[in-house]
């Protein structure tokens, strides 16, 4: 009987084989026995090849500096800190060897590094304790040979959106609440062609930030970036923070006058500036310079440029306060640039040119400041002009755009500066302009319909909405209906303050005016289930209108609690069933959103971005501005730093203006129009210059401190919503911002009484135009 043989083990293969015949399949030295079953291993890869050997030198930091300096900020605006040029010198003298500046070696990996860096941080500060900094020298020691960089290796095929532990040691791409200029998955789509052809409606691309979202941006004075805050703020903060608060402003209006052209210091030597100024070959012999305040002691007599905050003495005084100190302000001759165009109050951050006066007694000063005290100088500074900072466009900031700035002399400072969370312009501007061009039509309006005082409890009111929906509503027999793409509507919902012990203001009746606005919604299904509704409430909503009773409510405040909305989102809901039901064409749905005041609408990541904010700014700047003598018709009015000679840019200073005009005004109603207009320019410098949308101090407009950056106006956005009552409705663009004031929307309370009339704005996203409406 025949038995069997078991087949027996593989014999092990000896750890160091000796090389065959056939290194490619790698057989082994001794024959392989036929009566014994061998397991069939998969063949290993190619003996790599033999390293030419690096002998690494020590090679300080100081020698590596300049081609590190041509390569990082020259080349690529990035900035090196000692360590992290300590971490390239290691890894330089290490790898390449004394090859590293006759060969080209270093200026290689220093350009691969740059690029590195730049895709996988937003950042403009390369710091050598950083984690990513340590990831690409880690990937990049090994796709290196004999101290060149091997092309074909995973470095030279990896992308910066696939850097990760798994393809190389790099960090992966940060996410959206980092502190990065990427972060696409904010609107809900990766960074591929297939899922970008899947968005067709330009409402995907829109997205509103609440002030309690919007990342906290801090600026960092002594590397001159933004660093975002990694604090949780909070509405109990330390006390220092409303310090910190005035601090950010300071800084953030003075490192962009410092970036401005007429305070740029000439770059050729004082001998040739001195010989062209005799030829006659230039007008001005010195750029402007700022002069802190604590520098004017002992230089009496002399004249000064000053940056610096309008404030009251605690003895009634007006002041002038800077990071330095604080000087009393002698206005009595001084002359407001321009005269009519601005307003100027305590809290704003302003220039002043005047002359130094010292006391001649033991520091006390003759407005009532007491020298050495608080931080107070002796004397006083005869104020000469008073004009605000001048503005930069948006385009200076973060650049991107066709247009560029006139006075920008240097490259754009922040475009790698994710302020929003929706992305950097250096990182996405380029594909979100492409993006924009495929979906919006030049032939279509992209429209953002803007409307304001929407008073619940107003019939009128009620009547004026319906007449704003059913404009908006296409015909239904039309082949291609175009809808607006989002109807803003803003507080104040109630004419009186609500839940504050008012008759008629209680909750129960606050909810059912908002069950009436659900009502008239309803009507109006196949509009509502094709655009988003915004709603920002005012200073007479819910909940601080409860213990406030309607005064200034600290900004920023929290949406419309959902108690008294729930019927609106319901009634949204069910257009969105009737219209996108079961065997339709499914599209974008209708939706609405309970936004913050003030909050942000931006659109295609960072391509637009409309500022939004419901506050009566006109009425609180008429009250507390400054007044000023009549000036003599003898002074020059030619100042270096006034809006209308910044860097001679004419166009700067011309405001295209919008209001809503009557056919044939009478006099008295075109009176009323010049003040408008002249209330409309005012109102847009006052705010763009200052950047921020509440220039006062926290006795005028209350703030919470840990979100008053929510505030800022910088850079400056694309278009600005100011929702004041007391206001004249008008479109102003300035500096290339769109600035508007919807006014109300039932016209009966305006200047120019219509009855029975609607108003709004329209807002065209692809073009930047607003244009003031009113239908009835």
């Amino acid at each position: 009987m025949a038995t069997s043989r078991r087949p027996e083990k593989p014999s092990a293969v000896p750890a160091n084989l000796i090389p065959s015949s056939s290194p490619a399949f790698g057989t082994p030295v001794h024959p392989i026995n036929p009566r014994r079953v061998t397991a069939i291993r998969a063949p290993p890869a190619l003996k790599p090849p033999v390293k030419s050997t690096v002998l690494p030198i020590l090679l300080p930091p100081a020698t590596l500096r300049p081609l590190a300096f041509r390569t990082f900020t020259k080349k690529h605006n990035l900035t090196l800190t000692s360590s992290a040029l300590q971490a390239l010198a290691t890894f330089v003298g290490k790898h390449c060897g004394s090859g590293w500046r006759e060969e080209g070696l270093a200026e290689k990996v220093l350009e691969e590094v740059a690029k590195s860096w730049k895709k996988c941080s937003g950042q403009v500060i390369v710091e050598g304790e950083s984690e990513t900094l340590k990831g690409i020298l880690k990937t990049l020691e090994g796709s290196m040979l004999g101290g060149r960089i091997v092309q074909g290796s995973n470095l030279s095929r990896q992308s910066s959106f696939n850097f990760g532990a798994e393809t190389g040691g790099l960090p992966t791409r940060p996410a959206l609440d980092s502190n990065t200029s990427f972060g696409m998955s904010s609107l809900e789509v990766e960074d591929h062609d297939d899922e970008e052809e899947q968005l067709k409606d330009p409402r995907e691309w829109l997205k509103v930030i609440g002030a309690f979202e919007q990342p906290r941006m801090i600026y960092n004075f002594t590397q001159k970036h933004f660093d975002k805050s990694t604090s949780t703020p909070s509405l109990f903060p330390n006390p220092a923070h409303k310090t910190e608060l005035f601090r950010q402003r300071y800084h953030i209006v003075h490192q962009r006058i410092l970036r401005n052209e007429t305070f740029q210091a000439p770059t050729f030597s004082t001998t040739r500036s001195a010989t062209l100024i005799r030829a006659g070959s230039i007008a001005a012999a010195q750029a402007n310079t700022i002069t802190p305040i604590a520098n004017l002691l002992g230089r009496t007599g002399s004249t000064h440029l000053i940056l610096g905050m309008l404030t009251v003495s605690p003895t009634g005084f007006l002041s002038l306060s800077d990071l330095t100190g604080t000087i009393a302000l002698d206005i009595q001759h001084a002359r407001p640039i321009p005269e009519t165009g601005a307003y100027f109050a305590p809290g704003m951050i302003v220039l002043v040119e005047g002359s130094y006066e010292e006391d001649a007694g033991a520091g006390t000063s003759t407005l009532g400041g007491t020298g050495g005290i608080g931080g107070t100088i002796g004397g006083k500074l005869l104020g000469f002009s008073v004009g605000h900072p001048p503005c930069e466009r948006r385009t200076a900031t973060l650049g991107g755009a066709e247009e560029t700035d006139k006075n920008a002399v240097n490259a754009p400072a922040f475009g790698w500066t994710d302020f929003l969370g929706v992305g950097s312009q250096r990182a996405t501007g380029a594909r979100m302009n492409k993006i924009a061009s495929k979906l919006l039509d030049p032939e279509t309006a992209h429209n953002v319909v803007i409307a304001s005082d929407l008073h619940l409890d107003v019939p009128s009111t009620l009547t004026a909405l319906r007449t704003l929906l059913r404009t908006h509503t296409p015909d239904p027999s039309a082949t291609h209906p175009v809808y607006p793409l989002a109807i803003m509507l803003m507080g104040n919902f109630s004419s009186k303050a609500s839940l504050a012990g008012v008759p008629g203001a209680g909750s129960i009746e606050y909810k059912e005016h908002f069950d009436a606005l659900a009502s008239v919604l309803a009507e109006f299904q196949q509009l509502i289930a094709h655009t988003t509704l915004i709603f920002v409430p005012g200073d007479n909503d819910a909940w601080p209108s409860a213990f406030l009773a309607g005064a200034a409510t600290p900004l920023p405040r929290k949406p419309v609690p959902p108690l008294f909305t729930n019927r609106i989102r319901r009634v949204v809901a069910e257009a969105n069933r009737e219209v996108w039901g079961a065997g339709k064409a499914k599209g974008k749905e209708g939706e609405v959103v309970w936004t913050s005041n003030p909050s942000r609408l931006s659109w295609f990541g960072v391509k637009g971005e409309m500022a939004i904010i419901r506050d009566d700014l006109a009425g609180r700047l008429q009250r507390t501005s400054i007044r000023f003598n009549k000036p003599d018709e003898d002074v020059d009015d030619d100042m270096p730093f006034a809006p209308s000679a910044q860097g001679n840019d004419e166009s700067q200073d011309v405001m295209d203006l919008d209001l809503d005009l009557p056919a044939q005004p009478t006099q008295k109603q075109q009176q009323e129009l010049d003040r408008d207009v002249q209330t409309a320019r005012a109102l847009t410098r006052t705010i763009l210059s200052q950047s921020h949308l509440s220039p006062f101090p926290m006795s005028a407009q209350p703030l919470h401190w840990d979100f008053a950056h929510t505030l800022n106006l910088y850079p400056l956005p694309t278009s600005l919503v100011l929702a004041d009552s007391e206001a004249p409705p008008f479109v102003v663009k300035y500096c290339g911002c769109t600035v508007m004031n919807p006014g109300s929307i039932a016209e009966s309370g305006g200047r120019v009484r219509r009855e029975g009339r609607a108003r709004w704005i329209e807002y065209d996203i692809r073009s930047g135009i607003g244009e003031v409406r009113s239908e009835g």
